[in-house]
């Protein structure tokens, strides 16, 4: 019998990485008493455990917060989106060949126009960038937050990314992934 996958978070990459079978993580994850632990504890512990492992893994404390999420979300503590507070963070991304500048600029002029965002947005969008990245944010009408970003990506394309945070439940965080995938279909196809 295979063993059942984590919801959310793919095993293969973390195997394929760090070298050791998804069982062997989870037999670790016993000798530290994760199950008593906090997601900061047991991020810290399988931090140091890939900190000792050689030939050293690249980023270690980012897979030590994936391999941290997919024990939670295996063993039943964590669902997929759901943030260590208890709240829900989604995100949705499309491609687009214009610059992240540019990008940006029609997302505004979209998000402006378009009903459907226009109703889904409480305060008034403030837009931020640096070279990696141009951001629109703003508070969406149930409190939680929203942010498209426009980011290169090494291919040379364009990544467009809509993220809504602190959503308070699986259902309110799966609505606003289906209705933000919409949006940026809409805005690809309208924009380029």
């Amino acid at each position: 019998m295979g063993e059942k996958q984590p919801q959310g978070v793919s095993i293969e990459p973390i195997e394929r990485t760090t070298r050791r079978s998804w069982t062997e993580w989870m037999e670790f994850m016993d000798r530290i008493g994760a199950a008593d632990l906090d997601h900061a504890l047991i991020a810290q512990k399988v931090n140091e455990e890939l900190a000792r492992m050689r030939p050293p893994i690249d980023n270690p404390g980012w897979w030590a917060q994936g391999i941290t999420v997919a024990y939670e979300q295996r063993s039943g503590r964590r669902l997929p989106g759901q943030q260590p507070d208890g709240t829900f963070q989604m995100s949705v991304s499309r491609t687009s060949n214009t610059d992240m500048q540019e990008a940006l600029e029609k997302w505004v002029a979209f998000a402006a126009a378009d009903p459907e965002v226009s109703k889904a947005i409480a305060t008034q969008p403030k837009t931020s960038g640096t070279d990696k990245r141009h951001t629109w944010r703003s508070k969406a009408v149930d409190g939680s937050s929203l942010m498209f970003t426009s980011e290169v990506r090494p291919s040379g394309k364009t990544a467009l990314i809509m993220q809504q945070l602190k959503l308070p439940s699986h259902e309110a965080n799966m609505a606003a992934k289906e209705f933000w995938a919409g949006v940026l279909d809409r805005f690809v196809e309208e924009t380029g």
